[in-house]
């Protein structure tokens, strides 16, 4: 029971309950981890100062303050405890050359999102997202402490979505959910509404669409006027057309439509975490094609590849590009061509760069449209092996 408990007993109770880490918690109250593991396993008495302050960072309510005793008439009164104590908050090891360098590296990372190898990418950002951990082990003033937090969790939720690309599911939630603690420690509601946003997509790609939808609207409501809530309405989009919702669709489609209208476009769209007409066309896409709506399916998935190509005929954002494919195999399907979707569908699975289990949910819609007008062609028994080849080499989870 909490009255039994000692203070370090309660303190790892009340830091495990919001689920803070030793580092985490030693950072927002201006403390090293060692001392917090001290006291934690009472090798080291706490402070009054120390007490208060993990109630305010724990919302303890004054319970650990109140373990530590107190006589009102030993008490000095002090005058410079709080000129002190905003002297100790301003001092930080980290200054804000080393700041802006992170900021900027992530954002150069999340703009190599669309076409980077995966592995080379995880890798990376990884290894910024552990230099960013050290940091927060070091004295750091409190806007310090917020900015790293800000940039880990930007960093967290690049390396989630490269896990899940990669097939890596069970990784992929764990990091997203750190990836939205970070948000909620910082205060900051657009890493909040985007880690979210994938979780309606991790839901949208095993089938879940009612998670889906869960997950969008928690993320709309978070988000309140930040660019993600497009994506989050063209996730709910996506998931009422796969429930047969075809008036859902539309109004969906156009709230998503109507905020995108509300936002400049971005100066860097290329980076992952901004939406911009391009990535609302690769939406539309999809809803279009899934309500059976050829023509408009086919608009917006030859927006997508004509979009996705540089200067050089490059393919700037290969997995789009492989979804219009699949988006034209299907339509092509529908109107009779099986040679035609079978090209496209095979083309898809070519690039290097893909997200394996988007893919796979698509091409599956593909591979059953088929199976379902084509069932005994030699094309369509070739198109269901190379999907099942492609199933088979995705990673365990």
């Amino acid at each position: 029971m909490a009255g039994s408990e000692s203070f370090g007993e309660m303190l790892r109770r009340l830091r495990r309950d919001a689920g803070l880490s030793q580092t985490t918690l030693a950072g927002l109250v201006n403390y090293h981890p060692s001392q917090i593991s001290k006291i934690e396993n009472g090798a080291e008495l706490p402070s009054r100062v120390f007490a208060e302050a993990c109630d305010a960072a724990l919302r303890a309510e004054g319970a650990l303050a109140a373990l530590i005793p107190v006589k009102a008439d030993t008490l000095p009164v002090d005058p410079t405890v709080a000129t002190e104590l905003v002297r100790r908050l301003r001092l930080s090891d980290v200054d804000q050359e080393t700041l802006d360098v992170l900021a900027s590296t992530t954002d150069r990372l999340c703009e190599q999102y669309p076409y980077r190898n995966a592995t080379s990418l995880r890798r990376e950002a990884g290894s910024w997202l552990r230099y960013l951990s050290r940091l927060l082990d070091r004295r750091v003033g409190l806007r310090e402490h917020r900015e790293l937090l800000v940039t880990a969790g930007w960093l967290a939720l690049l390396v989630g979505c490269v896990e899940y690309d990669s097939g890596l599911s069970t990784a992929a939630e764990a990091t997203r959910v750190s990836a939205f603690q970070l948000g909620t420690e910082a205060g900051h509601a657009d890493i909040m509404a985007w880690s979210l946003e994938m979780a309606a997509w991790f839901a949208h790609t095993t089938h879940d669409m009612a998670g889906t939808l869960v997950s969008a609207e928690a993320g709309q409501r978070v988000a309140a006027r930040s660019g993600v809530t497009v994506q989050l309405a063209a996730h709910r989009a996506r998931a009422l057309a796969r429930m047969g919702d075809h008036r859902g669709v539309q109004q969906a489609l156009d709230e998503g439509h109507a905020l995108l209208q509300r936002f400049d476009r971005p100066v860097n769209p290329r980076h992952h975490f901004v939406v911009d007409p391009d990535k609302f066309d690769f939406y539309a896409m999809d809803c279009y094609r899934v309500v059976g709506d050829n023509d408009r399916a086919t608009v917006h998935a030859q927006e997508v590849l004509r979009r996705g190509r540089g200067p050089d005929g490059e393919d700037l954002a290969p997995m789009r590009m492989a979804e219009a494919r699949i988006a034209l195999g299907c339509v092509a399907a529908r109107n009779g061509d099986l040679d035609e979707a079978v090209d496209h569908g095979t083309r898809a699975f070519g690039g290097e760069r893909k997200c394996l289990p988007s893919l796979l949910h698509v091409a599956g819609e593909l591979d059953a449209q088929i199976h379902d007008r084509y069932a005994d062609a030699p094309q369509a028994k070739e198109f269901h092996e190379r999907l099942r080849t492609v199933r088979s080499a995705e990673p365990t989870r």
